[in-house]
């Protein structure tokens, strides 16, 4: 195969509009959370969600695979585009074992559902403004990142509450239940960190 056929012609992909897709369909998913734990969404449409959220995320890989020429790093479309995963993915684990568990939702799980809401609506922000506005797009990124924080600050005041009464399985799941909020939180905030490493490396 000749030098020009391999790199000749450019594949036209807007890798950008494929990470937007992708932090909309999370912030689809956590939204759905949110109203689950509000007793108004229903597990299946969280699945169905994270489902649609993990073939967008293919079809970016699979175009990342067949383009040489990328807008910015490839191993920083993948690293982000895996972060952004993630965090629709711990949704979706969390109602998983609430159902498995037969956890019933309460004031904790529902303060962790819209606070990581809030943080895939700053990705989904930051992801708007990452190629045009990028400076724009490292604001919103910041305050993604305080989400981690917050979501840390209510995880011990739930486990305070928790471990003060005597029932060691109720302990334990819901134990489990509230760490998938805090790694959901940590991987908002490595997305968050991609975004503004991404943005220094465009000037």
């Amino acid at each position: 195969m000749s030098f020009w056929k391999i790199f000749g012609s450019t594949r036209k992909v807007d890798f950008f509009a494929l990470l937007l897709e992708q932090a909309e369909a999370t912030l689809r998913g956590c939204t759905e959370l949110v109203s689950f734990l509000d007793g108004q969404g229903e597990a299946e449409r969280l699945r169905h969600l994270e489902q649609q959220a993990d073939d967008i995320r293919r079809i970016l890989i699979d175009e990342l695979n067949r383009t040489f020429i990328t807008p910015i790093d490839r191993e920083d479309i993948f690293a982000l585009s895996r972060a952004i995963d993630d965090v629709v993915d711990h949704a979706n684990n969390t109602v998983k074992e609430m159902e498995a568990f037969e956890v019933e939702s309460n004031e904790f799980l529902c303060r962790m559902a819209e606070l990581l809401q809030k943080g895939a609506e700053q990705l989904v922000s930051a992801m708007r403004h990452l190629k045009k506005n990028p400076n724009v797009a490292v604001e919103y990124a910041i305050r993604a990142k305080r989400i981690e924080n917050e979501m840390n600050d209510i995880f011990i005041a739930a486990l305070r509450q928790l471990f003060s009464g005597r029932d060691i399985r109720v302990m334990l799941s819901y134990r489990e239940i509230y760490r998938h909020f805090n790694r959901s939180a940590d991987r908002v905030d490595e997305a968050a960190n991609i975004i503004s490493n991404i943005v220094v490396k465009m000037f």
